[in-house]
C-alpha cells in the first residue's frame, strides 16, 4: 500500500522516504536472515548473505529516484534500523538478563567504537582541519585510482566483526544475538554506496568487498582470541567444540519469533 501511494501521488518526500524505508528493511533483513555458524567459513558466509540482502534493498530503494543528502540518509537509515533490530533481539536474546557478563562487554565495546567512528567521520566533516581532512581525501582518491573502491570504516571495524562473531557465538549461546545487533553496521552502509551519485557501481561494489577483507581479518582475530580466553586449547579440542555447538535457531526461511 505505502508503495501504491508513492506512485499515486509521486513527492520528493514520499519518494525518500520510500527509499529510506526500503534501505532499512533489506538492511534489518539481512541480520534476520542469517543462521549460527558452527565454523568461522560458516559465519563468512553468513555475512556476505546479509550485505547481499541489503544491497538488493539498496538497488531497489534507487528505483524511486530519492532527493537525499548522503549523510543525513545515511545516520537515517543506520539508527533506524538499530532500532528495528534492538527491538527484535531483545525478545531473541532473551530480554538483558541473557546478555551475561561476556555479552555486556561485547555490548559496550561496540557501542563504543560505534560512537568513535561516528564522532570522528562528523568531527572531519564539519570541523576537520583542512590539512586533515585533504589528506583523508587524497588517501580514498589514491585508493579509487588504484584499487578501485574504497572500505567504509563502519563496515570494516565493527559492522563485519560484529555479525560475524555474533553468529559464530549464536551456534553457543544465545547472547550472541546481542553482538548481531551491530550487524546493521554492515548492512546498512550498502545503501549509501549505492546512492552515492558520484561513484560508479563498480566502486561501491569494491569498497563493499573491501570492508569484508578487512572486517573478516578482524573477526578472525576476535574470535580466536575469544576462544583462548574463554575456550579449550588445541586444535582437537576447539573441533571438539565446533562439533558440540548445536543450538537450536529455526532455518533461515522460517520465523524466528
Amino acid at each position: 500500500m505505502a508503495g501504491a501511494a508513492v506512485l499515486v501521488l509521486d513527492t520528493q518526500e514520499l519518494r525518500t522516504g520510500a527509499a529510506v524505508m526500503t534501505c532499512t528493511v533489506g538492511a534489518v533483513l539481512g541480520v534476520m536472515a542469517t543462521v549460527p555458524a558452527r565454523q568461522f567459513l560458516i559465519a563468512v558466509r553468513e555475512v556476505v548473505i546479509a550485505v547481499v540482502l541489503a544491497g538488493g534493498a539498496a538497488v531497489a530503494a534507487v528505483g524511486y529516484a530519492p532527493t537525499v543528502s548522503l549523510a543525513r540518509f545515511e545516520y537515517t537509515v543506520l539508527a533506524l534500523s538499530f532500532v528495528v533490530v534492538l527491538g527484535l533481539v531483545y525478545r531473541l536474546g532473551a530480554g538483558l538478563h541473557g546478555l551475561g557478563r561476556r555479552g555486556v562487554i561485547a555490548v559496550v565495546v561496540g557501542s563504543l567504537v560505534l560512537a568513535v567512528i561516528l564522532a570522528y567521520a562528523e568531527a572531519l566533516r564539519r570541523y576537520g582541519a583542512t590539512s586533515v581532512v585533504g589528506s583523508v581525501l587524497d588517501s580514498a582518491s589514491w585508493m579509487l585510482d588504484t584499487v578501485g573502491g574504497v572500505p567504509r570504516p563502519i563496515q570494516a571495524a565493527l559492522g563485519v566483526p560484529a555479525l560475524a562473531w555474533g553468529t559464530y557465538m549464536r551456534a553457543r549461546r544465545r547472547q550472541g544475538w546481542w553482538l548481531c545487533i551491530f550487524g546493521v553496521a554492515a548492512t546498512a552502509p550498502v545503501a549509501n554506496g549505492v546512492m552515492n551519485p558520484s561513484a560508479t557501481l563498480l566502486q561501491a561494489l569494491l569498497g563493499v568487498v573491501y570492508s569484508l577483507v578487512i572486517g573478516f581479518v578482524l573477526a578472525y582475530v576476535v574470535i580466536r582470541a575469544d576462544l583462548a580466553l574463554t575456550g579449550s586449547r588445541g586444535s582437537r579440542a576447539r573441533r571438539n567444540e565446533e562439533r558440540s555447538a548445536v543450538r537450536p535457531e529455526p532455518s533461515r526461511t522460517r520465523p524466528l519469533l
